[in-house]
């Protein structure tokens, strides 16, 4: 008997599908990287000649528009507060967690008196771990 010889095939990788793969790579890190987006509400910081970095974790925002809209949570997504909501709301946190800073985040053209509120809602509650942000100067 006689066998007859066969030509064996280069291995092969069929690439048809690596377009398909690449195209729902590039999907997911584009959706992966709008999540990771940091919204924050449009201010311009103040200036100090020196800054102090604070902690990154237990902060408690409040943003103050030059407006005197006040606003709470992070990056200026909060809702909108009255005075009596805000004390509230700085009230709860404190309770919650004694060591929460609080960030005070005002626009540099806000009147003094809309600043001077929310400090005056914290010196009722006594609380002194307080935090103004502010852009260092250049």
């Amino acid at each position: 008997m006689f066998r007859l010889a066969r030509k064996k095939k280069a291995p092969s990788i069929t690439t048809s599908s690596m377009s398909d793969i690449g195209f729902l790579l590039l999907i997911f890190i584009m959706l992966i990287s709008l999540m990771n987006q940091r919204y924050e509400a449009k201010i311009q910081y103040s200036e100090a000649e020196t800054v102090e970095k604070t902690q990154l974790e237990k902060n408690f925002e409040i943003w103050i528009q030059s407006s005197g809209e006040t606003s709470v949570g992070e990056h200026g997504k909060g809702v909108p507060v009255t005075e009596s909501e805000l004390e509230q709301k700085i009230a709860a946190v404190i309770t919650e967690n004694p060591g929460t800073r609080i960030h005070i985040i005002a626009d540099r053209n806000t009147p003094y008196r809309y600043v001077n509120s929310v400090v005056q809602i914290l010196q009722l509650l006594q609380y002194r771990t307080v935090s103004f942000v502010v852009r260092e100067k250049t």
